[in-house]
């Protein structure tokens, strides 16, 4: 299988509430919602790569270690080192702070493994001042919104010099794209100038009709 980005676009903004059509995601692959890592390789994948760190030390956590090299090779795969070299590539913060003991920098690691061995600007430019509830496990209706995590984002003045002209944000999968709302917010507010982009390794989609019947098997009487 031949992979290339996608950008999100008129056919399929609808399933991303919060993506905008002036905004610039880009996604590989599709993730199916709710289907189980047996569904196909990029649910294998996604299930590895969101294994919680209470898993650390256990035999199954090479299985995160290898999705996160993974994710990391692909999406350097299709983006290219070139291109690369000419954007400031910002992780998305996770959904727990660094002083939580969930916390879980998989997306810095996903942006290291990218450009391991090349000159590349990466900067963790976005932290959360406090943790916030996983977006995929919150019942609907009650994910935060773009303006929640607006309001938990904040720039790390640290290392927000040289001011980035072109941002590209990595993050594992697209959902509503609250988190990507709430970052673009946050980063053009410090950085009016800025041309952002945003690159997921998967965009999450609704389950098929098919697959809620998959199993099914009708009375043979």
């Amino acid at each position: 299988m031949t992979l290339k980005l996608t950008k999100v676009d008129d056919l399929i903004r609808h399933e991303h509430a919060w993506v905008g059509p002036e905004d610039k995601c880009f996604f590989l692959r599709e993730y199916t919602a709710r289907a189980g890592y047996a569904h196909g390789e990029t649910n294998d994948i996604i299930s590895n790569l969101k294994k919680k760190m209470d898993r650390r030390g256990k035999p199954e956590w090479r299985w995160k270690e290898w999705a996160i090299d993974r994710v990391g090779r692909e999406l350097r795969g299709v983006i290219g080192d070139k291109a690369m070299r000419t954007v400031t590539i910002v992780p998305m913060p996770p959904s727990k702070c660094k002083t939580d003991p969930e916390y879980d920098d998989r997306v810095l690691q996903i942006a290291r493994i990218m450009t391991a061995g090349l000159s590349c600007d990466v900067r963790e430019l976005v932290l959360q001042r406090e943790s916030m509830p996983a977006a995929h496990e919150c019942e609907e209706g009650q994910r935060p919104k773009p303006a929640d995590y607006f309001a938990n984002f904040y720039v790390d003045e640290d290392v927000a010099t040289p001011v980035p002209t072109r941002i590209l944000v990595v993050d594992d999968v697209l959902t509503a794209g609250a988190h990507f709302a709430g970052i673009k917010r946050r980063l053009l507010e410090r950085f009016p100038e800025v041309i952002l982009f945003g690159c997921f390794f998967a965009r999450r989609v609704l389950p098929k009709a098919e697959d809620d019947f998959r199993g099914f098997v009708p009375d043979q009487n």
